[in-house]
């Protein structure tokens, strides 16, 4: 498993088109993807990467750190691109 932890950079956070394109990725990475809130220290539950509306009842805005979890076959590959999106502000 591979686990690491973020600032989220888009101006709009993980709501409508950043979330869809992370919970996309997640799913397309054929990996299991669970993602948290990080909030004044105190972390959320997990929720399924995969699932854009899950992704959403998280309320991630930008600046908020997450906790992104990836474990499968190709989870390195999977980590790396989900990070990558959570870091662009170009969404």
């Amino acid at each position: 498993m591979k686990e690491f932890r973020t600032t989220v950079a888009s101006p709009v956070g993980l709501h409508a088109r950043p979330a869809s394109l992370f919970s996309r990725s997640a799913k397309e990475s054929g990996c299991i993807v669970k993602l948290a809130k990080v909030n004044q220290g105190q972390q959320s539950e997990f929720v399924d990467g995969s699932s854009i509306l899950r992704v959403m009842t998280l309320g991630v805005k930008c600046g908020d750190e997450i906790i992104v979890q990836v474990e499968g076959e190709n989870e390195e590959a999977a980590a790396n691109a989900l990070q990558l999106l959570a870091e662009s502000n170009e969404h």
